[in-house]
């Protein structure tokens, strides 16, 4: 089995599943982020239970960093391979004859979705573990007295227009990298033809949905302040 993940087939499936738990997460973190559109009392008391619960915290948390960290170092080291194969081919050949433009360029919208993901752990992760872990404050970012603090975190940080066209732009960056890879991560592990139309619907449309429900998010903050 270990020779398996060493082989290139092998390095491809392990994306694929890596993307599919970081989509389930996506899924997951936007479900909760879009409660505060509705209810910012059923925001603060999920992000509370989301905070706090010692599974999500000591358990799923660590998972989820190095599901991040190694989708993108495997999909840097991949594209690079990649890239150095298809040189002889493009030397002959028009490189975009039998494959689209997201297909070829994955690696430029995966680095705007880091450079994102840097600004999203700087706006939220980093402030609520230097409060919870290193000042030893369980309730700084969780309480202020007359309730959970967390929505007010939230539309605190969709003041700045400039950090909320950053946002827009990288989920716009988001959805082209989905496009492509939600499609592309099925047929690493094997997906029928038969099934391939349907799949394609489904990841055109979760690629559309989600990073436009987390654009919807952002303006909604920005412009009810």
């Amino acid at each position: 089995m270990s020779g398996f993940f060493k082989s290139s087939i092998g390095r491809k499936y392990a994306m694929a599943l890596s993307a599919f738990f970081l989509m389930i997460f996506l899924l997951q973190h936007f479900a909760i982020n879009f409660l505060s559109v509705f209810s910012p009392e059923a925001f603060n008391e999920t992000s509370h239970f989301m905070g706090t619960f010692w599974a999500v915290q000591y358990l799923l948390q660590p998972v989820l960093i190095f599901g991040v960290i190694y989708h993108f170092v495997m999909g840097f080291i991949l594209e690079a391979r990649n890239r150095g194969a298809r040189v002889s081919k493009y030397a002959k050949n028009n490189g975009g004859a039998n494959s689209s433009w997201m297909s070829r360029n994955m690696i430029y919208s995966g680095l705007a979705i880091l450079a994102f993901l840097v600004l999203h752990f700087i706006d939220f992760w980093i402030p609520e573990i230097n409060t919870k872990y290193i000042q030893g404050d369980m309730t700084g970012l969780l309480a202020d007295g007359e309730g959970y603090r967390y929505y007010e975190e939230l539309t605190h940080k969709f003041v700045s227009p400039l950090r909320v066209g950053a946002y827009v732009v990288a989920f716009i960056f988001l959805s082209l990298h989905l496009m492509h890879g939600f499609s592309s991560a099925f047929q690493s592990v094997g997906a029928t033809s038969m099934r391939k139309k349907k799949l394609q619907t489904f990841g055109k449309a979760y690629a559309i949905i989600i990073p436009l429900g987390f654009i919807i998010i952002a303006l909604y903050h920005h412009f009810n302040h």
